[in-house]
């Protein structure tokens, strides 16, 4: 009989939310969260795709994290912990919010029948509402219990369709502000909401002579990892430090991007085989493309044409010789600081100071690598809408050499350098 060697599992989590076991970092916000729940107020997460959030949520409801910061104020043995991904609920509606929250309550209750009862009640005519989840936040406090309730992807909450109008949106978002600020059993309750945008750019305008519906949320941005963060996710791995270089050059210090530059390269070093370069990229790409997606896609129009930008600066730079002229970016982009900073902020970018200026970059080659394919398979009519937006932010002038560039491209798509051009640092440094 043949003896099995045990093969030690991939450390690295794609796929999936991370495990609390497996939670790297982010203990600021962590503390942040526990400070909010002993103050049973309310904490608005927001950051980019793979940023974390979902991570940060599940963590939030590991027992050992609640021992770790246990107080007289947050016991868990008084604490009611329920996580809710408003994706779950489709189509929107508040009524399936509410019912939901109550049906997931109930399922925390089993040594108390007689609230599961009374939620059984509320919830049998599927026509839940905020009057019946603050009575119940009522029956909690009188059973000397709170509720810490996380709400996941409450993006969806701003997504209106036939059934759930604007009308709709705006009474919800009124019914949870008036639940957390202006009752009794608001004592009972605190909710952390995680977004891909701070919900204040997400949700309807404000209402002159009206508080703002979410001011009633401290905001926190999930931002990339810190070095030491970094450090600690890749700990362990055999690698040379120019392939920790590499890896940098694809997946900088975002959270997404690192796990599956990880699981890749685990993978292969655990089988002892040649790792290919082309087929490494290939694959990073194909298990990453749908983060690069959901980068562009939550960006504004500015944002994207900000991106825009920076590829085209990027990309003649790898050309042989320039090709076009892109000159004057850097005064754009002085005066588009806050887009840059956001795009920053969710790891989509990386911002260069030095003492005569500031220089912006993609913190992932391959998302730039993606950005010049969307220019390079886009046309006449999308050029045409993107123009309105070139002018809000540069002028006629400086469209004119964006626009004639963007036409260079697609008329010279074989000068773009192939996927393994541009991860030259991680394909030098494989051990093949």
């Amino acid at each position: 009989m043949t003896n099995l060697v045990p093969i030690p599992n991939n450390p690295f989590i794609v796929g999936q939310p991370v495990p609390p076991e497996r939670f790297v970092g982010r203990t600021t916000l962590i503390e942040t969260a526990f400070d909010q729940i002993s103050k049973r107020s309310n904490l608005s997460v927001w950051g980019g795709s793979g940023i974390g959030k979902s991570s940060f949520l599940e963590l939030l409801t590991w027992p050992e994290i609640w021992r770790v910061h246990q107080t007289e104020l947050t016991n868990p043995s008084q604490a009611v912990i329920v996580l809710l991904n408003c994706l779950s609920i489709h189509p929107f509606t508040g009524s399936g919010f509410w019912g939901k929250v109550l049906s997931l309550i109930k399922t925390k209750l089993d040594s108390n029948p007689g609230l599961q009862a009374d939620i059984d009640r509320l919830v049998q005519d599927g026509k839940s509402t905020a009057e019946d989840f603050q009575e119940v936040l009522g029956k909690l406090g009188a059973h000397n219990k709170f509720l810490v309730l996380l709400v996941d992807d409450y993006d969806a909450v701003f997504l209106t369709h036939e059934t759930y109008t604007e009308a709709d949106m705006k009474a919800f978002l009124s019914q949870s502000r008036t639940v957390a600020n202006f009752f009794d059993e608001r004592e009972y309750l605190s909710m952390i909401v995680t977004s891909s945008r701070p919900l204040n750019e997400l949700g309807p305008s404000l209402t002159p002579g009206q508080s703002p519906w979410y001011n009633h949320y401290l905001f926190r941005q999930l931002k990339p990892f810190t070095k030491n963060e970094v450090d600690t996710l890749l700990q362990g791995m055999p690698m040379t430090p120019a392939l920790r270089d590499g890896i940098a050059e694809i997946a900088d210090r975002h959270p997404a991007l690192l796990q599956n530059a990880g699981y890749l390269l685990y993978q292969e070093l655990r089988a002892g085989g040649d790792l290919d370069p082309v087929t490494f990229a290939q694959e990073f790409k194909n298990t990453t493309l749908h983060i690069f997606q959901q980068m562009w896609e939550l960006s504004n129009p500015i944002e994207q044409t900000l991106l825009m930008l920076i590829a085209l600066s990027e990309l003649n730079g790898r050309l042989p010789n320039q090709r076009y002229d892109i000159s004057g970016v850097d005064n754009i982009f002085s005066q588009q600081e806050l887009e840059l900073n956001a795009l920053v902020g969710q790891g989509v970018i990386k911002r260069q100071d030095t003492e005569n200026k500031i220089s912006y970059s993609f913190a992932s080659s391959i998302m730039e690598w993606w950005v010049v394919k969307q220019i390079q398979n886009s046309n006449e009519t999308e050029l045409d809408q993107r123009k309105k937006v070139f002018l809000n932010v540069m002028s006629s002038k400086q469209a004119e050499k964006v626009t004639k560039a963007i036409r260079w491209l697609w008329n010279n798509k074989d000068q773009v350098p192939s996927i393994l051009g541009w991860i030259g640092t991680v394909a030098a440094a494989l051990p093949i």
